[in-house]
């Protein structure tokens, strides 16, 4: 039964690590599209009502958000121990 916590704990950590790392490597996505785009300020356009930019900027945080979480996922998927099922 304490292996099975143990598991669980460690999962549960793991999904932290990942929650931070997304967030952090998002911040860092949104502060390098910022840069690449001088001539328009998002942020302003956003607040302005301006839907062609949000529907860009949705496209690119969904599109860095799969690619994140599929290399998170494959970096921190967690074994199941081996039953002595074939």
């Amino acid at each position: 039964m304490t292996g099975e916590w143990v598991e669980a704990l460690k999962t549960l950590v793991w999904a932290l690590v990942a929650s931070v790392a997304m967030s952090l490597s998002l911040g860092l996505l949104m502060f390098v599209w910022d840069k690449m785009t001088p001539r328009i300020d998002e942020w302003e356009e956003l607040k302005k009502g301006n839907v062609a930019v949000a529907i860009v900027m949705a496209a690119v945080i969904l599109t860095f958000g799969i690619v994140i979480a599929s290399v998170l996922h494959q970096g921190i998927t967690i074994q199941p121990p081996n039953l002595g099922m074939p």
